[in-house]
């Protein structure tokens, strides 16, 4: 287990750090984006030459996974959590380990599906995906409109949709056999779900401390660490025997997912002329609608720049026919995550407003050196993974785990009510 430490770390602090800056763009192409930076980790961190030559394939899955619980609605969910009443505390807190669960169970078990795919053994995604969506809809339409089991009045409870595809995934793992991504699944969710209830935990206590601060990125990053750290222990503690194989063409048009699409849609939803219409009082040189433009600008010049040199480093590294070498892949890995950090620092106005410790982007790039130095340091280009036996009957717990996550949500609840007052945004579920 010692030399799977660093790599767990590096997969943990890299999906932290994309669910940190998903909290500036939001939903589900936001999460896509930071599900993909968790998969490159986990892929890169591995060293598996076979893993290594699909990597699109499986970042995408990743990030699709990861994509899905995007839709759901939780900022009122935060809000029943900052009041003083045990019961609405609890309610919150208990709901976030649900949301958090739902985007960690999809996000990895879609990974584990991909890096379980062996040519002797490939999942059937139409029909995959065909009961995720009849799961979604049913689930949601039973719960919301039927016993009208509302999570999050008045915002949107789409939450039982995906808890729904989440659902149908888990029955899918299950009878087809799937039992490493099933368990890939399980781990991550538990991870996800607890770091989200873990981090408002936290944002509660720096929202009373007086220190002010982004509590809220704080809690989102915590959700993405925690998330990355049962992700990566599942995948480095399972043994792995068969090989995938995804065609180039296939390969190719999820480079173009990842690298084109997922960048133009954030870009389209959180680059738009009025908002930085606004964002243009952090200087003075230029007028707003001059500057609005060009932050435009400066987006869709990053975007061709990064998206032509990763198709050009993928396609060297399809031409090489030698996997032995994963620095082409680091490099992909890198861009993917300096991409979505520019685009941040661009969308918040970082160059006009200035770094400082009060500003919580001003972490972001420390927190990628941090992640290539380890990464750098990492001395065995591949991980020899030992399927660890000793929690293979995690199933036969589930009455454990379920006591010891209630006892963990009362005991944050009752922190939480005895440190606080009624905080700014505070709501009520039930009164």
């Amino acid at each position: 287990m010692n030399n799977k430490i660093i790599p767990i770390i590096i997969v943990a602090l890299t999906l932290g750090l994309g669910w940190a800056i998903r909290g500036s763009f939001g939903h589900e192409w936001g999460a896509s984006w930071a599900g993909a930076m968790g998969a490159f980790a986990i892929i890169v961190v591995s060293g598996n030459k076979n893993w290594l030559k699909n990597t699109p394939v499986l970042a995408s899955l990743g990030a699709i996974g990861w994509a899905v619980g995007g839709m759901s609605s939780y900022g009122i969910v935060i809000g029943y959590c900052r009041t003083t009443d045990f019961v609405n505390v609890l309610y919150g807190f208990s709901m976030l380990f649900i949301i958090g669960g739902i985007y960690g169970f999809i996000g990895g078990g879609f990974l584990g599906l991909g890096l379980e795919s062996e040519k002797s053994n490939k999942p059937n995604w139409a029909i995959l995906i065909s009961q995720m969506v009849a799961g979604a809809m049913l689930t949601w339409g039973f719960l919301i409109y039927q016993l009208e089991w509302f999570m999050t009045p008045p915002r949107s409870e789409l939450w039982a949709a995906a808890f729904g595809a989440s659902a149908a995934l888990g029955w899918f793992l299950w009878r087809e056999n799937f039992k490493k991504s099933f368990r890939i699944a399980v781990y991550t969710s538990l991870g996800a779900g607890l770091g989200f209830s873990f981090g408002n935990f936290i944002q509660v206590i720096g929202a009373t401390s007086g220190i002010s601060y982004n509590w809220w990125n704080v809690m989102e990053f915590i959700l993405g660490f925690s998330g990355g750290i049962a992700l990566a222990y599942a995948i480095l503690t399972t043994a792995w025997k068969g090989e995938i194989e995804f065609s180039k063409s296939t390969n190719f048009f999820a480079l173009i997912f990842l690298f084109i699409i997922i960048p133009i849609v954030n870009f389209q939803q959180s680059f738009d002329k009025e908002y930085f219409s606004k964002l243009s009082e952090l200087q003075s040189s230029l007028i707003p609608s001059d500057f609005a433009n060009l932050q435009i600008y400066f987006g869709w010049i990053f975007m061709l720049i990064f998206s032509v040199i990763s198709i050009f480093i993928w396609k060297r590294f399809s031409n090489t026919n030698k996997y032995q070498s994963k620095n082409l892949i680091i490099i992909l890995f890198f861009i993917n995550s300096l991409y979505y950090t520019f685009f941040l620092l661009i969308r918040n106005g970082l160059f006009y407003e200035g770094f400082g410790f009060e500003n919580s982007n001003t972490l972001y790039i420390p927190i990628l050196l941090l992640i290539f130095i380890l990464l750098y340091f990492q001395k065995n280009n591949e991980i020899k993974i030992v399927e660890d036996n000793s929690i293979s009957n995690y199933l036969g717990n589930w009455k454990s785990i379920t006591i010891a996550v209630l006892l963990i949500m009362i005991l944050i609840s009752f922190i939480s009510i005895n440190i606080n007052i009624d905080l700014p945004g505070s709501h009520f579920r039930f009164q």
